[in-house]
């Protein structure tokens, strides 16, 4: 399947992985005109080719106006520490939803500011939805943030996996005073998400809180290249000369002939595999709010999902059966919750290799307004077109109109092509 493998050996920052991104073929002026949905002001991009201990790569760069789009002054370019007025998660959020990227991208973009918030509530002691990010909410780290999604979604949404997180000594100085490397909130986004993190004798920061933020968002596991036929090799060049290793985040977009543990090769299909953890437990004693509120614990928490099934256990008991499936990093948090917060005495686990449809999402026209639609293919076939929920319930309350007239009227709308039978 499509693979996008992230070498690390210098760490990661979201400008490093757009430009990692754009040396693989993802076109500077498309990005460029997508973010413009955005609309933010006060900035203009620099794309360039430079080199970093003879390393040839492409630097990205977003550039703020002498004066702000409100007339504040603007800050200096582009540091992930750099500070500024300031914007809640919550205000970041509604920026996102209410631009005319795609569905996907708005999910991905604010999954990854919903791990920073997150884990910068934990080091400041309020909750996300009021988290200022005055190291990650200025305008570049948003458009780095949107333009990451937008970058993957534009080469195909490969999987993404990386090798192990390298991280730099010394101090930084940033809008909350002066601390050590690693920074408090790249620690506590790696650690949530269960990524090892080791250190070099490089004295400067290596992993920004974004790029940890994207790392825990986007990829799927962590360790050497297993499998990978290289085709096309990117690197993406940081704005300093180290002295012990390229500044360069180095990206491989290939093939990869295994998932996992299985030795069977991916033969003609173009579907997409992945391999995920299936945590299972057995209860016939456990109250039904808890369980309601165990599941809305583990969703929130970022599990693929959660559901119960009825089962018969010995004595002719009636129970559940709760699952809980998620990535292969999380799985001991998940069991840990597991325990903690059910009537378990154990939890079963077992890895799950998965066979996808290649997906894609588009934009049709109805008669409410622009709706979303899933689709997915396979041998180049569309098998499923779905309209995205919260793309039509949003049509259907500004309309004012039943939610079933707006999948309705979506699924006319399809082009032939995507319309099954």
């Amino acid at each position: 399947m499509k693979t996008l493998y992230l070498d690390l050996f210098s760490g990661i920052s979201g400008d490093m992985f757009i430009a990692a991104l754009i040396d693989l073929g993802v076109e500077a002026d498309w990005l460029e005109q997508e973010l413009q949905q955005l609309r933010l002001g006060g900035y203009r991009l620099r794309v360039t080719r430079a080199r970093r201990a003879s390393l040839a790569g492409v630097r990205f760069e977003v550039l703020l106006d002498a004066l702000h789009r409100h007339g504040e002054p603007a800050p200096a370019p582009a540091h992930p520490h750099s500070h500024e007025h300031g914007r809640t998660f919550a205000q970041i959020r509604q920026l996102i939803a209410g631009s005319r990227l795609s569905e996907g991208v708005k999910q991905k973009a604010v999954a990854i500011f919903q791990r920073l918030a997150v884990a910068e509530g934990k080091i400041h002691g309020c909750p996300p939805e009021q988290v200022h990010f005055h190291e990650v909410g200025a305008v570049d780290s948003i458009l780095d943030i949107v333009g990451a999604c937008l970058a993957l979604e534009r080469l195909g949404q490969p999987r993404v996996l990386a090798g192990p997180v390298v991280e730099g000594t010394g101090w930084i100085e940033c809008a909350h005073g002066r601390f050590p490397i690693p920074a408090p909130a790249t620690l506590a986004i790696l650690g949530a998400r269960g990524i090892p993190l080791s250190q070099c004798d490089e004295p400067h920061e290596l992993v920004t809180p974004t790029g940890a933020a994207l790392l825990a968002e986007l990829v799927e596991s962590f360790g050497p290249m297993r499998e990978l036929v290289a085709e096309k090799t990117g690197y993406g060049l940081g704005s300093r000369e180290h002295r012990s290793r390229p500044n360069a985040l180095r990206a491989v977009l290939g093939e990869t002939r295994s998932v996992g543990r299985a030795s069977e090769t991916l033969g003609t299909h173009d579907w997409e595999t992945d391999s995920i953890v299936a945590l299972e437990t057995n209860l016939d004693d456990i109250n039904a709010e808890i369980l309601g509120h165990f599941m809305e614990q583990a969703l929130a928490a970022g599990a693929r999902d959660v559901f119960h099934t009825a089962i018969q256990m010995k004595k002719n008991r009636p129970a559940v059966l709760l699952t809980v499936l998620c990535d292969e990093a999380d799985a001991d948090r998940f069991t840990e919750l597991l325990l903690r917060e059910t009537s378990a005495f154990g939890v079963r686990r077992h890895a799950v290799e998965r066979r996808k449809l290649r997906r894609e999402w588009m934009t049709v026209p109805t008669p409410h307004g622009d709706a979303s639609v899933k689709v997915g293919r396979l041998g180049g076939k569309v098998l499923q077109a779905a309209p995205e929920f919260e793309s039509c319930r949003r049509l259907a309350a500004q309309a004012g109109v039943p939610l079933k007239a707006v999948y309705e009227a979506v699924l006319r709308a399809l082009p032939p092509s995507l319309k099954k039978g």
